[in-house]
């Protein structure tokens, strides 16, 4: 038995490749399917199942493709209903994959068809669970995105209690966990970095499947303090419910290259975004006004989901030359796929056209410091959890996640300072923010990493154990 991890850090999520005496399947795969193909032709192996342990919300699934190229079977948990031949396990239902058993434990409580695959090996032993968003390494899947009717998050979290002492912790704690996400996905609050772990060490360390905890004490802890979701969610969900266009007929589409004339061109006829994903210290230099940078080195995906609020908005793409094809892809793993183009040649093509251009002013943490004895203005735009550890004294915290929901707060006539952890997030806000009109923003270089090495007062929060 081969079991293989293929984790995408972009966006904290982990697929999974099973193999067995010639046969193979495939848990949560993503968009792009050829690296499981190729994994199966290469040992000679055929992919009979694809499983998916629920209907995702953070990105787009590969199953359709895959089952179209494999003729492998798409498995889904008891409740599923899907647009796409599909197979609704029952709970507790067994699967063969050459020597090894698969079990649908149905989990629901992250979603109502949640469900977690069990592996036995080939002497019928449990060893592995493949858990979704039900058991993540340090937390479990948020139990507010499947609220329907008369469903809400409190019903589900329930759901998602009794899941996982009636199904999960029931098991032996040698048995290995392989959860779908881990640290930076929306789909929980407290996901550890680590991406594999056991049975075991999760009821040692995993708040919420601490022993003798109600179900009160469950759904209150883990209702509590969640985020709104992204709004990419929903439209995520729809398509891996109803299907989608071939990721290679949107590659196809998205790698057209442009001059510059058909740039402008299709930006002014389509109301096209120029989405920029160079790294942020060549974006600050210079810019085609308007544009709105996401860079290609950072999350990129989650922030294109979070920020850009229609997954069908005409998108024209300045990419660092070589990365196109990667940028569109990385797009459609979670539902943008009307890329129109990109320019050629890249934003130098754009220079040496003598367009017009702009850039962003950006300053050390040293200067900010001589600025803020002059009452500079700055905001905080990390992530309310990283403000409240640690933040300069008396700056107000804005964060990407939620910047229009604070354009009112930015002052139009007076310049004033973006931060975030290290320089990536607060680019991002910095270009929004252009294009809606603030051109006396002034991004600081490093982040909170940079400002901490100087003498800026800061405020830190002090944390006591109980």
């Amino acid at each position: 038995m081969k079991i293989e991890q293929i984790y995408t850090n972009c966006l904290s999520q982990g697929t999974y490749y099973i193999e067995s005496n010639g046969e193979v399947a495939v848990i949560d795969p993503l968009r792009e399917v050829q690296t499981y193909i190729d994994k199966a032709e290469k040992e000679n192996a055929k992919i009979k199942y694809i499983f998916e342990t629920h209907f995702h919300a953070d990105f787009v699934s590969g199953h359709i493709t895959l089952a179209e190229k494999t003729g492998a079977t798409i498995v889904y948990g008891p409740t599923a209903q899907t647009s796409f031949d599909s197979y609704i396990a029952k709970d507790n239902e067994s699967f063969k994959v050459g020597n090894i058993e698969i079990i649908a434990l149905h989990t629901p409580g992250h979603t109502m068809e949640s469900t977690t695959y069990l592996i036995k090996d080939e002497e019928g032993k449990n060893h592995a669970i493949f858990s979704g968003d039900t058991l993540f390494i340090g937390d479990v899947g948020r139990p507010d995105l499947a609220q329907k009717g008369d469903i809400t998050q409190e019903d589900l979290a329930g759901y998602l209690y009794d899941s996982l002492r009636e199904k999960i912790m029931i098991l032996e704690d040698d048995v290995v966990v392989y959860p779908a996400h881990g640290a930076g996905s929306a789909c929980g609050k407290h996901l550890s970095k680590e991406t594999v772990s056991t049975i075991g060490d999760q009821k040692k360390t995993n708040y919420a499947l601490r022993a003798n905890m109600t179900k009160e004490e469950f759904i209150k802890e883990v209702t509590d303090g969640l985020l709104p979701p992204p709004d990419y969610f929903p439209l995520n969900v729809k398509l891996n419910k109803e299907g989608y266009e071939s990721i290679d007929k949107i590659i196809q589409k998205g790698t057209k290259a442009l001059d510059v004339h058909e740039f402008e061109s299709l930006a002014n006829s389509y109301g096209a975004l120029v989405l920029d994903v160079r790294h942020q210290n060549d974006f600050i230099k210079g810019f085609i006004p308007q544009s709105i940078f996401i860079g290609l080195n950072g999350t990129f995906a989650p922030w294109v989901g979070a920020l850009i609020k229609n997954t069908e908005q005409p998108i024209l793409l300045v990419t660092p030359e070589g990365k196109e094809e990667e940028t569109v892809t990385r797009l459609a793993r979670v539902g943008f796929d009307n890329v129109l183009g990109y320019l050629n040649g890249s934003f130098e093509a754009w220079k040496n056209s003598e367009k017009e251009i702009d850039s962003i002013l950006s300053i050390s943490a040293e200067a900010l410091e001589a600025a803020l004895n002059n009452k500079a203005t700055v905001f905080d735009v990390r992530k309310p959890g990283e403000y409240e550890k640690d933040h300069i004294k008396n700056v107000e915290n804005t964060p990407l996640d939620y910047i229009n929901q604070y354009i009112s707060v930015f002052p139009k006539s007076l310049s004033f300072h973006l931060h975030c952890a290290g320089g990536y997030r607060s680019v991002i806000a910095a270009s929004i923010l252009k294009a809606r009109g603030f051109h006396n923003v002034i991004d600081v270089a490093g982040g909170y990493k940079a400002i901490k090495e100087t003498n800026i007062k800061r405020v830190q929060s002090v944390c006591t154990s109980s």
